[in-house]
């Protein structure tokens, strides 16, 4: 079992910048393909972001393309989402979320929701306009 721990969230204004950190704990003898999801109140939970196991794959949606960043230090079981030019509708609870192995290849990044088995319970991100 593998537990995850998000943070960095917090209020912030339009334009500003936020990281996010997703800690991985419990069975850390595997490295996961990770990604970053959010929920917006009354959306549905949607991809913002993922990176594979190696990390040498990422992906990102059109809404965090040229904005956000996602990286990962393995030594550190931890994984980051830097946030640039934010904007009121990035709003959300952003949840991590890990999938373990057998992996497509050290590249693939996965996009949906069903395909990762953790969550962790998410950090509140405010952006005011």
């Amino acid at each position: 079992q593998v537990q995850l721990v998000e943070s960095g969230g917090g209020l912030v204004q339009a334009g500003d910048s936020l990281r996010l950190s997703c800690a991985t704990s419990g069975r850390t003898d595997s490295v996961y393909a990770m990604g970053w999801f959010r929920q917006a109140p009354g959306k549905e939970r949607e991809f913002v972001t993922g990176i594979s196991w190696s990390g040498g794959g990422t992906y990102y949606a059109d809404s965090a393309a040229g904005r956000f960043a996602i990286s990962r230090d393995n030594a550190k079981n931890t994984v980051y989402l830097q946030m640039n030019s934010l904007k009121p509708e990035d709003t959300a609870v952003y949840y991590c979320a890990a999938k373990r192995g057998p992996y497509l290849s050290g590249s693939y990044v996965y996009k949906t929701a069903v395909e990762y088995g953790y969550w962790g319970r998410g950090t509140q991100v405010t952006v005011s306009s």
